[in-house]
């Protein structure tokens, strides 16, 4: 065996392939979510545009607050958002109480693309479990993956062990 090569225990190899579907995954849902944009004749948004769409929903709320969640990162979101908004997607509100804090939400223009994405995410929900995955399996699943959330979490606000 190569010097440089180490072992590594079956819990490790377990986890780094995890994190590497994890990713994996993110980019598949993107291109699903453009493919169905594709099939809706939504030009002019891109997948992630769609994401944050969906992700902000019947919610009126603060940028600072998307960033927070983890959804997006700080620079990301400003420039989506002000496209977002330059499309007719957001409305966009200074707070009357803190000037710095902008709140957004759904044009009726965007509610129509979240809610033709929640029928394909209901379409695709029905297909998985066609193929033998349970509501109890997407159960488990998002508990694995809620837990390694905040591990990371922690992680980043405390450091390893």
């Amino acid at each position: 065996m190569d010097q440089h090569v180490m072992e590594t225990p079956a819990v490790n190899k377990d986890y780094l392939e995890l994190t590497r579907l994890i990713e994996r995954l993110h980019r598949r849902y993107l291109d699903v979510l453009r493919a169905e944009l594709g099939r809706m004749g939504v030009k002019e948004l891109n997948a992630v545009q769609a994401l944050l769409l969906s992700n902000i929903g019947a919610e009126e709320i603060a940028i600072r607050d998307l960033v927070e969640r983890g959804y997006y990162q700080g620079s990301n979101v400003s420039y989506n958002i002000k496209k977002l908004t330059e499309m007719g997607f957001l409305e966009q509100e200074r707070s009357q109480h803190d000037r710095r804090s902008v709140t957004v939400r759904l044009t009726p223009k965007a509610m129509d693309v979240v809610e033709r994405i929640h029928e394909m995410e209901v379409t695709n929900a029905n297909t998985v479990e066609r193929f033998g995955l349970s509501g109890r399996d997407m159960g488990q699943a998002s508990d694995v993956l809620r837990k390694i959330e905040r591990t990371w979490a922690d992680y980043i606000r405390y450091g390893g062990e």
